[in-house]
């Protein structure tokens, strides 16, 4: 019993999510729900027309759970700066603003 608790806590798949069969489809979507909120392309234009490159960051090794689903960050950056960071689900369909 003590192996197995031990096994669940220092092994990071059994938190992580799972991955979609889509090829790399569960990716593009996720990023593109971001990169096409209306509030992302405002501040997306502004910085591009101040001569800034925006880079949009999907960080699948930090997935997190809330509420029983699983949400992979998204992070909006530009020269080098956290903008803001999104959470979504795989299957693209929930969103969260943080």
């Amino acid at each position: 019993m003590i192996r197995l608790a031990a096994l669940l806590l220092f092994c990071s798949p059994v938190f992580a999510c799972d991955f979609p069969d889509e090829g790399n489809m569960a990716l593009r979507r996720a990023v593109s729900k971001v990169k096409y909120l209306p509030e992302t392309e405002a501040w997306a234009a502004a910085k591009h027309k101040a001569g800034a490159v925006v880079q949009y960051a999907l960080l699948l090794d930090q997935a997190k759970q809330e509420k029983g689903r699983c949400y992979w960050p998204v992070e909006v950056r530009a020269e080098g700066k956290l903008w803001r960071r999104f959470y979504i689900t795989p299957d693209g369909k929930s969103l969260l603003r943080r």
